[in-house]
């Protein structure tokens, strides 16, 4: 293959460009070319300046194979289970920290980062990356054996295990965890319940928090999520998991026996641990995005706070894995837009302190850096997207406490001329509005799972046309213009919070929120969502609900309009309602409907 058109160099770039995920949601094709190429030069150096490789990655290649002796390894589980594992040994004689790897939830394993294992290496670590038991097609040499233990108890033992083996081949100075999606909540899981208290760092990048409220929130079941989990694991569902976790999954896919469910994600939570995690003093580091869509940010959110560890949070634009893909798939010095080496950078940094010892700037970084969505500047390129040319703004504060500073009510009214109810400055009550149930819309929190979020982060989110919006099925409201200083009318730092009174024909009801903001022209874009199910609702009788949407850092610009957009179904969830019934919502006397908008 040349140089000019070999796949793995056009892979790099589609990296760069298109991120980590395909449709389906899958792993990019490019991230798995890249990473088979990246082996293939380890084994043969041949492979690696035969143009095979962009001239970049040959040359870190060369410098890992001067200095380090590469391996597979099979490590061992306690009840014989096989893992599949990769391994990188420097070889000067000198000590060395190690920074263990378990790979994210998909069919390929360790493989697809094979190109953060050789950055780690060049910056003077052994690495150990490995794949938890059950992960990955049979076919490939990257799939472990076992059944999916969901960052349970095995995968628990697993984690301190693979521990055992990197002290015994490495003999390392210190030990530290890496891991994206699923490596990273076993990461956390494994650092904190190691029987000796081995771990000296975390980083934990698209991690979750709580799996019990990322699957099941407000009386919600997050279903898309659930499906693409499971899909992602590479094979069907009774070939991946034991009966115990099958009739799990089959329970929380019909709606029942979810008190078993949430005691069962509970256990799987880096939540469940934050006691340890804090006993131990284990550094951690949570990298989340805004639109995350497999594990919300509020419940990573909820669980960094109550961490009294040395930490540091970071969250960006997009979904997951989005910010951190192509720093762990493949990076060359080119950048397709600038800011897309910075979230595995930070998190390079936060290991070379912790464990090499690095005289850098960690210990002065705030707690918390958010990335204000949507702030960056573009320019349109062929093929109508845009290409980001300076990078969104970030802010830091020295605790999450610290990001929301006051708050603004807008209340609901009726509908006005229009059919759309305002966002008013002062309370409206005794009015109702009802909406017919069921069907999905055009209010919608995203296309696709992972692959819209993953163009947010690239510079080109979704937009939406609110008059396309059917408001026999769905409800709106929105404020005149708004106006502030500096071109912005409203920081938005926070979770807002969503109250009004609901009923219907059926004996439960399903709202997603949405709140948008619309520009003068008529498209909007999402600034956030969240939904609730009342259950037990007898038909025709009033409840009062109040409910957070998922937490976010937004500017709304002077002269657009913020507005809240409710219906009862988006493609994500569960609906408690059936196809073609009423939901009604209102403002009763004595108890107002509005959203409180958090300002920072």
């Amino acid at each position: 293959m040349s140089a000019a058109g070999d796949e793995p160099t056009a892979s790099v770039n589609d990296i760069a460009t298109q991120g980590i995920w395909a449709s389906g949601p899958t792993i990019s094709p490019s991230v798995v070319q890249v990473a088979r190429a990246l082996l293939a030069a380890l084994e043969d150096e041949a492979a690696g300046t035969a143009g095979a490789l962009p001239a970049e990655l040959s040359e870190l290649v060369a410098a890992v194979r001067e200095r380090a002796s590469i391996g597979f390894p099979r490590i061992v589980a306690s009840d014989g289970v096989r893992l599949s594992a990769f391994s990188i040994k420097l070889n000067d004689g000198k000590p060395h920290p190690v920074v263990i790897v378990p790979a994210g939830w998909s069919p390929y394993g360790w493989l697809p980062f094979a190109y953060s294992y050789l950055t780690l290496a060049q910056r003077g670590y052994h690495v150990l990356a490995y794949t938890p038991r059950g992960i990955g097609d049979p076919a490939l040499p990257s799939t472990s054996e076992g059944t999916v233990d969901v960052a349970g108890p095995k995968d628990r033992a697993d984690g301190s295990t693979v521990i055992d083996y990197a002290q015994a081949y490495f003999d390392p100075s210190r030990i530290g965890l890496l891991g994206e999606s699923y490596g990273s909540g076993i990461s956390q899981l494994v650092a904190a319940h190691d029987p000796d208290a081995r771990v000296s760092a975390v980083v934990a990048l698209s991690t979750w928090g709580n799996l019990a409220t990322s699957l099941y929130d407000n009386g919600t079941r997050h279903l898309e999520a659930a499906q693409a989990l499971i899909a992602f694991t590479g094979g069907p569902m009774e070939d991946k998991f034991d009966e115990e976790t099958q009739q799990i999954l089959t329970d929380f896919f019909h709606g029942q026996n979810l008190d078993d469910v949430v005691a069962w994600a509970t256990e799987r939570s880096p939540a469940s641990c934050v006691k340890l995690t804090n006993q131990r003093r284990i550094p951690t580091f949570v990298s989340n995005t805004w639109h995350e869509s497999l594990f919300p940010a509020g419940q990573t959110i909820d669980m960094f706070t109550r961490l009294t560890v040395p930490k540091r949070l970071n969250m960006w634009t997009g979904d997951h894995g989005a910010p951190e893909g192509p720093g762990l798939s493949g990076l060359l010095t080119s950048l397709p837009f600038p800011g897309l080496r910075e979230p595995m950078r930070e998190a390079y940094e936060w290991l070379d302190h912790h464990l090499l010892g690095a005289d850098n700037d960690v210990p002065t970084w705030p707690e918390v850096s958010n990335q204000v969505m949507f702030t960056y500047k573009t320019s349109p390129v062929p093929g109508g997207t845009h290409r980001i040319t300076a990078p969104a703004r970030r802010e830091t504060h020295a605790s999450w406490s610290d990001v929301t500073t006051g708050s603004e009510t807008w209340y609901l009214t009726a509908a006005a001329g229009s059919g759309d109810g305002v966002l008013a400055e002062g309370a409206a009550n005794g009015w109702s509005r009802g909406f017919t149930t069921g069907s999905l819309t055009e209010a919608t929190a995203m296309d696709a799972v992972l692959r819209t979020g993953q163009k947010e982060w690239s510079g080109n989110p979704k937009t939406y046309d609110l008059e396309k919006f059917d408001r026999s099925q769905l409800l709106v409201w929105a404020t005149e213009p708004l106006s502030g200083r500096s071109g912005v009318a409203r920081r938005i730092r926070g979770a807002a919070t969503v109250r009004m009174t609901v009923r219907g024909t059926d004996d439960a009801a399903t709202l997603v929120a949405y709140l948008f903001d619309i520009a003068p022209d008529g498209t909007a874009r999402i600034i956030t969502h969240e939904p609730y199910t009342a259950a037990g609702l007898p038909p025709n009788t009033d409840r009062n609900l109040s409910w957070q949407l998922q937490p976010t850092a937004y500017d709304l610009a002077e002269g657009h309009r913020l507005a809240l957009v409710v219906n009862s179904r988006d493609q994500l969830y569960s609906c408690a309602e059936t196809d073609g019934g009423t939901t009604t919502v209102g403002s009763p006397g004595g108890h107002d409907a509005g959203v409180e908008i958090p300002l920072g």
